[in-house]
C-alpha cells in the first residue's frame, strides 16, 4: 500500500472557467485590472498563494485591499464552485477509485478556505480521501502542510508519494524527502537535473500502482 498525495490544480481539476469570472468581478469592482483576465492568464499563477497573485495582477496594492478582496473572493468561490464545478482531467475519477481500493489518497494544495471541499462535495470524491490539508487553513506553505499531513497520519517517505504539476510542488516535496510524480498535462514546468517520473495523463497512474 502506498500513501499518494495529490495536489489539486492542475492534477486533479481544471476549475479556471469557473473561478475566472468571480476574480475579473471581484477585481472590476475595486478598478484594479485595465481589461478582463483569461483562463489561460491563470496559468502562471495556479498553484501560488491567492495573495501572490494579487500582488502580481496589481503591483502596488495594499495588505488591506488584499485582505478585503481575497475575503470577498474566498466566499464567491466556495459557493460557485460547489454548484458548478470545474473540470476533471479526463480518468480522474475512475483512477481515483481504482486507486483508493488499495491505496490511501490525500491531498495538499496552496487554496483557500472551502475549496478543496468544494471539489470534494461537487465529485463526490470525499469518501475516497483520508484527509486533506491547504493554506487557507494553516496559512502555511505547501512543504509544512505535507508534513503535517504526514505527521497526523504517521507516514513516512518511503511508502508515500506527491504528485503535482509545477516547480513548487517538487521542491515541496523534496523537502519531505519524499518521491514527486509530474503530471505533464498541468499547469507548470519541471527544471530538475533529478530523474523524475513523468506521467502525461491521470491514468497513467494505474500503471505504477496497481500492476
Amino acid at each position: 500500500m502506498k500513501n499518494l498525495i495529490f495536489d489539486l490544480d492542475g492534477t486533479l481539476w481544471d476549475s479556471r472557467a469557473t473561478i475566472i469570472k468571480i476574480w475579473n468581478e471581484v477585481l472590476n469592482r475595486h478598478q484594479l485590472i485595465p481589461k478582463e483576465l483569461l483562463p489561460d492568464d491563470m496559468n502562471q499563477y495556479m498553484g501560488l498563494l491567492a495573495d501572490d497573485i494579487l500582488r502580481s495582477i496589481s503591483p502596488g496594492i495594499t495588505d488591506q485591499q488584499i485582505r478585503k478582496i481575497l475575503a470577498e473572493i474566498v466566499d464567491r468561490e466556495e459557493n460557485i464552485l460547489r454548484t458548478e464545478g470545474g473540470v476533471l482531467y479526463k480518468g480522474v475519477e475512475n483512477t481515483l477509485r481504482k486507486l483508493g481500493e488499495n491505496h490511501l489518497l490525500f491531498i495538499v494544495s496552496n487554496c483557500q478556505k472551502g475549496y478543496i471541499e468544494a471539489f470534494l462535495e461537487y465529485y463526490q470524491l470525499d469518501t475516497l480521501f483520508k484527509d486533506f490539508e491547504y493554506y487557507g487553513r494553516t496559512e502555511k506553505p505547501k512543504s509544512e502542510n505535507i508534513r503535517l499531513i504526514m505527521e497526523r497520519n504517521h507516514l513516512i517517505p518511503e511508502n508515500s508519494v506527491y504528485i503535482g504539476d509545477t516547480q513548487l510542488d517538487y521542491y515541496s516535496s523534496s523537502l519531505n524527502n519524499l518521491p514527486f510524480i509530474f503530471c505533464e498535462y498541468g499547469f507548470g514546468h519541471l527544471d530538475t537535473s533529478e530523474e523524475v517520473v513523468r506521467i502525461s495523463k491521470f491514468p497513467d497512474l494505474e500503471q505504477l500502482f496497481l500492476k
